[in-house]
C-alpha cells in the first residue's frame, strides 16, 4: 500500500461522450432524455461535445491535477470512394467540436497538458471486432493498404496550427 499510495503527477481520462443531468421538478438530479434525432456516432454513442468541456474542468477542480484526454474520437462507417479517398466530415466535425470544447476548458482554469485521438490506424476494436472504424488512418483489412482520411489531413492542420 505505501508504494501505490505515492502522490499522482497527472489524471488521465477517457472521455467519448457524457450525460446531461437536470434538475426535476422535486428537485432531484436526472438524466435529460436526447432529443430525437440527435447526432450519434457509428457505434450509436451520443456526440456531445459539451462533455469535453465540463469532464476536464469537474476532475481539474476535484483533483487539482494536470489533465491528459486519453482518448476521444469515433466510430464511423468510412468506405473507400470512387476516387481512391476516404471522406469522412463527420469524423472532422466531431473531433472540431470536441477540440473546440476542450479549449474551453483549458480557457476556464482546467490544467489540460495532453490529448490523444482515438485513433491514429482503423484496429480490431475489443467489443466489436473489425465491425467499427475509429481511425484517421483507413485500412483496407484485405491488403493492409493504409489510406489517409480526410479527417488525418485535417487533423495534421490542426496540430500545426494549434
Amino acid at each position: 500500500m505505501e508504494l501505490i499510495c505515492q502522490p499522482l503527477d497527472f489524471y488521465a481520462q477517457n472521455i467519448y461522450n457524457g450525460k446531461e443531468v437536470i434538475v426535476s421538478s422535486d428537485g432531484k438530479a436526472e438524466f435529460s432524455r436526447k432529443k430525437t434525432g440527435a447526432p450519434k456516432t457509428g457505434s450509436q454513442w451520443s456526440v456531445t461535445p459539451e462533455c469535453m468541456n465540463w469532464g476536464p474542468r469537474f476532475l481539474y477542480e476535484r483533483y487539482k491535477l494536470p489533465i491528459y484526454i486519453t482518448e476521444n474520437g469515433m466510430s464511423a462507417h468510412d468506405v473507400l470512394s470512387l476516387d481512391e479517398k476516404i471522406h469522412d466530415p463527420n469524423r472532422i466535425d466531431f473531433l472540431n467540436r470536441y477540440l473546440l470544447e476542450l479549449e474551453k476548458a483549458s480557457e476556464n482554469g482546467a490544467d489540460v497538458v495532453g490529448y490523444f485521438l482515438w485513433s491514429f490506424i482503423d484496429n480490431y476494436e475489443w467489443a466489436r471486432g473489425y465491425n467499427e472504424r475509429f481511425g484517421i488512418v483507413f485500412v483496407d483489412y484485405e491488403t493492409q493498404k493504409r489510406i489517409p482520411k480526410d479527417s488525418a489531413y485535417w487533423y495534421k492542420e490542426r496540430i500545426k496550427n494549434h
